[in-house]
C-alpha cells in the first residue's frame, strides 16, 4: 500500500478465531504459484498466468509489500488480503482527491465456502480502522463475481456506483461505519 504515513508495517500477526495474517515468507511461495497459476481463481482476474512463466517470476519471498496479509490455517497459507491505494485514474472514487485504501483479496478453491474470506477480510479491515481511523474503503469486483458480491455485502460494502472497466461490468462500494470497520457478523 503506497502512503502509509506513520503505519508501520508489517504489523504483529493478527490472529482470528481459525486465522493467521500475516507477512509473506519465503515458504508462501508454492500457494502464491497456486493461486496465480488458476483458472479458478482468476476467472474475474483477467486470466490465470502459465505456471512455468510463473516459477520463473515469482520471487523467492513473493508479495512482501505494505498492506498485503498472508492468510494462514493450521500453518499453511490459504490465500491474502491486501489494502491498497486505489489508482486517480481508474473510475470509481468517493472523494475528491482519490487514493483512497482499497481493499483486494484471493483465496485458493479450496478455502471457498468456509468462510475464510469474510474473517480473513474483517481483521485486515479492523486492523486498518485502527491504524487510519475514518478512512473509507472501497471495493471494486465484476457484478458477474457473485461469490465475491456477496462478501462485499456481508462486509458491510455500500454500492457507491457500477461502470464499465477491463471488458466488464464493475461494481464499486464504500464501507464507512463504525469508525471503519464492518459490522460484526
Amino acid at each position: 500500500m503506497t502512503g502509509l504515513g506513520t503505519v508501520a508495517w508489517p504489523p504483529a500477526p493478527i490472529r482470528t478465531e481459525r486465522l493467521v495474517l500475516r507477512e509473506s515468507e519465503a515458504r508462501d511461495r508454492a500457494a502464491f504459484i497456486e493461486m496465480f497459476a488458476s483458472t479458478e481463481v482468476h476467472t474475474y482476474l483477467g486470466g490465470a498466468r502459465p505456471r512455468d512463466e510463473l516459477e520463473h517470476a515469482v520471487p523467492e519471498v513473493p508479495g512482501r509489500r505494505p498492506g498485503l496479509f498472508v492468510v494462514e490455517l493450521g500453518g499453511a497459507m490459504i490465500g491474502m488480503v491486501a489494502l491498497d491505494r486505489r489508482d486517480a485514474e481508474r473510475p470509481g472514487h468517493v472523494r475528491p482527491e482519490a487514493g483512497e485504501a482499497e481493499l483486494g483479496y484471493t483465496f485458493l478453491p479450496e478455502a471457498w465456502g468456509h468462510g475464510y474470506a469474510a474473517e480473513a477480510c474483517r481483521a485486515a479491515l479492523a486492523w486498518f480502522a485502527d491504524a487510519s481511523p475514518g478512512e473509507p474503503v472501497v471495493l471494486c469486483t465484476q457484478e458477474a463475481n457473485e461469490r465475491s458480491m456477496r462478501l462485499a455485502v456481508k462486509l458491510g460494502f455500500t454500492e457507491v456506483e457500477r461502470f464499465e472497466e477491463y471488458g466488464a461490468e464493475q461494481w464499486f462500494g464504500v464501507v464507512l461505519g463504525h469508525g471503519g470497520r464492518p459490522p460484526s457478523p
